[in-house]
């Protein structure tokens, strides 16, 4: 019986053996799977910051130019000014009309070029609102109307695109 019992026992262990190879290989294969999944996205990721430092590479370079070629347009809008100066200082015997028709037809000249380029003139008139945004009040003065009004302007501002380039220098009326 002894004989019967280990054989029994190997032909039970035999099959157990066979089931156990199974989720082993089962293991394996989802081993192997996970490994393939993680070198897939792990060149995926590599792929993704690659593209990530070009688009940032693109960018910056893109940045460099506009700064590097920003005033390109504006100053080929005053390109015409200045051949209008040129022309005028090339005169020999200019006339005081001359000089000053020609100086006049060069403002225009310039204002139209600074408007084209989204220069805009601040000349806020008398009696207007202080804004300190876009005024610098230089002194208060005694004056028959509003306080904290724009009496006088010493010297116009500008703002480029909305924003101040130069404040207007304003005299502002006093408090009675």
């Amino acid at each position: 019986m002894s004989e019967n019992t280990s054989t029994q026992d190997s032909a039970a262990a035999a099959p157990e053996s066979a089931p156990a190879a199974a989720p082993e290989q089962d293991l394996a294969a989802q081993l192997a799977e996970l490994q393939a999944k993680n070198a897939e996205l792990a060149d995926l990721y590599l792929r993704a910051q690659a593209d990530v430092q070009n688009a940032r590479r693109r960018a910056d370079e893109e940045i460099a130019k506009s700064r590097k070629f920003a005033v390109e347009g504006f100053a080929e809008s005053l390109l015409p000014v200045l051949d209008s100066l040129e022309a005028g200082l090339a005169i020999p015997n200019a006339t005081i009309e001359q000089i000053r028709e020609g100086s006049e037809a060069t403002l225009r000249q310039l204002k139209s070029a600074l408007e084209r380029n989204k220069v805009v003139e601040v000349n806020p008139a008398v009696g207007t609102k202080f804004d300190p945004a876009q005024h610098q009040a230089i002194s208060m003065v005694p004056a028959e109307q509003e306080a904290n009004t724009v009496v006088t302007v010493l010297q116009k501002g500008y703002l480029i695109a909305e924003r101040v380039l130069r404040p207007a220098l304003v005299t502002v009326a006093a408090p009675k």
